[in-house]
C-alpha cells in the first residue's frame, strides 16, 4: 500500500464529495427537488460537473494505482495531483459557462490517459520479464 497514492486517492474522493455537496446546495438555491435532475441551466451545470467527475473517477482511480504499482509512485502521484487540479479547473469553468470547461477537462483526461497507458505498458513489460 502506498501512502502517497492513498493521499491522492483520498483527495480525489474528497473533491468528489465537495462537488456532490455543491449539487445539494444548487438544489436548494434553484429549487430543484429530488429526484429531478433538470432545472435552470445554472443547476444543470453544477449537476453535470458532479456526474462527469464521477464518470472520470472510474477511469482515474484504477489507472492511478496500476501506474503506481507498475511504473512509479512519485510520477503517479504527480499525475494524480494534475488530475485533481484539472477537475477543479473544469468545475470552476463549467460553473461559469459550459464553453469554459474545456481546459480543465483536457488536463484531467490527459493525465488519466497517461496513467492508463503507462499502467498498460508497465504491466506488459512486467509480463515479459523472466520469472526469477
Amino acid at each position: 500500500m502506498s501512502p502517497l497514492i492513498a493521499v491522492i486517492s483520498a483527495l480525489a474522493l474528497i473533491l468528489y464529495q465537495v462537488l456532490a455537496f455543491n449539487v445539494g446546495r444548487a438544489r436548494a438555491r434553484y429549487q430543484v427537488k429530488p429526484p429531478q435532475v433538470s432545472g435552470p441551466p445554472e443547476f444543470e451545470r453544477v449537476y453535470r460537473v458532479q456526474q462527469n467527475t464521477l464518470e472520470q473517477l472510474v477511469f482515474f482511480l484504477p489507472s492511478l494505482w496500476l501506474f503506481a504499482g507498475f511504473v512509479n509512485e512519485t510520477a503517479a502521484a504527480s499525475l494524480g495531483g494534475i488530475w485533481i487540479f484539472g477537475r477543479i479547473l473544469y468545475a470552476w469553468g463549467y460553473y461559469q459557462a459550459p464553453e469554459k470547461r474545456g481546459p480543465g477537462f483536457g488536463i484531467s483526461f490527459l493525465s488519466s490517459a497517461v496513467l492508463a497507458i503507462g499502467a498498460l505498458i508497465g504491466g506488459l513489460l512486467a509480463l515479459l520479464q523472466p520469472a526469477t
